[in-house]
């Protein structure tokens, strides 16, 4: 199928598994995995395993969330889980990098660093440097079920920051029998997929998340992350249940 010429696509990236690797122990240190990925691209699934690999590999410090583009909807297949708003959100990181355009898969790791999705290797070297270098931010945080469509989100932030405060609401898993487009006959396996993200700023405050129709709050969970407005690099994450 032709590649669409506002994007650059590339080829699926063959994940290498490698030796096993020990569990890592717990850390000050962290890691945010954002994935921007597709359901209408082929060289998609290989970076949606290898990110939903992490939290085994990592059992503390790395978090993960894959945001499902929407510029692959008209190609065959609707994403149903694909927002326009985070599309947005990774033409502001290409924006940063300076690159020539988008495309999927595309792992940014902490704001800093951007490579393709679907490589394993530099994936894991990538979250080990910032497990040593990084220190997380001390947040104090809460989310509450409301009535079963909104979550609310308190936050304080144990010192100043200038950061903004993001919250991401995440459906812990899911699965979708593909009908059309590239992965036609495929049943795809999703983990962390980013279903709401909202943004405030000061050192306290409250966040509210919308809860899709039909999913309820125990599949879910609450990312609370701190991103420089100007450079995007992250600052400090902590994942919340929810209550």
């Amino acid at each position: 199928m032709k590649k669409p010429l506002l994007f650059l696509l590339f080829p699926a990236a063959i994940a290498i598994l490698g030796a096993s690797r020990p569990s890592h122990t717990k850390t000050q240190g962290f890691a945010v995995v954002e994935l921007f990925t597709s359901e209408g691209c082929s060289s998609c699934p290989p970076a949606d395993e290898a990110v939903a690999a992490l939290s085994k590999q990592y059992p503390d410090g790395v978090y993960v969330l894959s945001f499902h583009v929407d510029y692959w909807d008209h190609l065959g297949w609707k994403d149903p889980f694909s927002n326009a708003a985070y599309s947005q959100r990774q033409r502001e990181y290409g924006q940063q990098f300076r690159l020539s355009s988008i495309y999927t898969p595309e792992v940014v790791v902490n704001g800093k660093t951007e490579f393709v999705g679907s490589d394993a290797g530099k994936l894991r070297s990538t979250i080990d440097q910032e497990l040593a270098h990084t220190t997380n931010f001390i947040i104090e945080a809460s989310a509450k079920n409301l009535n079963n469509k909104t979550i609310t989100v308190n936050y304080t932030l144990k010192k100043s920051s200038t950061t903004i405060v993001q919250a991401a609401l995440i459906q812990r898993q899911a699965a979708t029998a593909v009908k059309r487009g590239e992965n036609a006959g495929r049943q795809l396996q999703h983990a962390n997929i980013v279903r709401d993200l909202k943004t405030s700023s000061g050192n306290s405050g409250t966040l509210t998340l919308d809860l899709p129709a039909g999913l309820a709050a125990g599949d879910c969970k609450v990312l609370l992350f701190l991103q420089d407005k100007d450079n995007l690099h992250i600052e400090g994450a902590k994942a919340l249940d929810i209550h």
